[in-house]
């Protein structure tokens, strides 16, 4: 009996999160609840709190479960390229793609980065998130320094840097870019950061 309550438990939360997901994107935060979310997937509010317990811990895991998309293995199959230029390549035009930033809606990501400022809880799976982007960038520097795809002395920096400049294309693209393509933006950042990267600015 246990074991089928697990297997419930397993198919049930997902499809409960993607769910709250759809309804922040139509109904935004502010419009959210669990009623909304059990009306959405034609489900009792009962069953949503019997899972969950209460909205913030909702909110919490909703948002681990949307750092899996960035972690999915589509958004990462370049790490199958083993020629190294070819994978820096591959990998720079990934991280400043509009597939790679629109892995999550942004109104989504804003709504629960405004929220971190007041849940220590939500704040600390930002944390976390961001610093799995950051080491991901960093081990991924280190190697092409290595095969002298980049020339690069502090790998860190250059992680944290490029990772702000991506978490800034949305910002423009929402605020600054007047009605063009993303890519406009997106590939003259993509453009300078790869020759930052490669004439020792780091």
């Amino acid at each position: 009996m246990a074991i089928r309550k697990n297997r419930n438990a397993e198919t049930r939360k997902p499809e409960i999160l993607e769910g709250y997901y759809q309804v922040l994107i139509e109904k935004g935060f502010e419009g959210s609840s669990i009623g909304k979310i059990a009306q959405h997937l034609n489900l009792h509010s009962t069953l949503i709190l019997h899972y969950f317990k209460n909205k913030d811990n909702l909110q919490r895991e909703l948002i681990e479960f949307l750092i899996t998309k960035y972690k999915a293995e589509h958004m990462l199959e370049f790490n199958l390229i083993e020629d190294s230029a070819r994978r820096f390549d591959a990998m720079m035009d990934l991280i400043f793609s509009f597939k790679w930033n629109r892995t999550v809606d942004p109104g989504v990501h804003f709504g629960f980065y405004y929220k971190s400022f007041r849940d220590e809880g939500i704040r600390k799976v930002f944390k976390d998130m961001f610093r799995w982007l950051s080491d991901y960038l960093y081990n991924a520097f280190i190697l092409f320094n290595k095969d002298s795809i980049i020339k690069v002395t502090d790998e860190r920096k250059a992680a944290e840097y490029v990772l702000t400049l991506m978490k800034g294309l949305e910002f423009h693209a929402h605020f600054l870019n007047e009605g063009r393509p993303f890519e406009d933006f997106a590939n003259t950042a993509k453009t300078a950061t790869i020759a930052m990267l490669k004439n020792g600015t780091f």
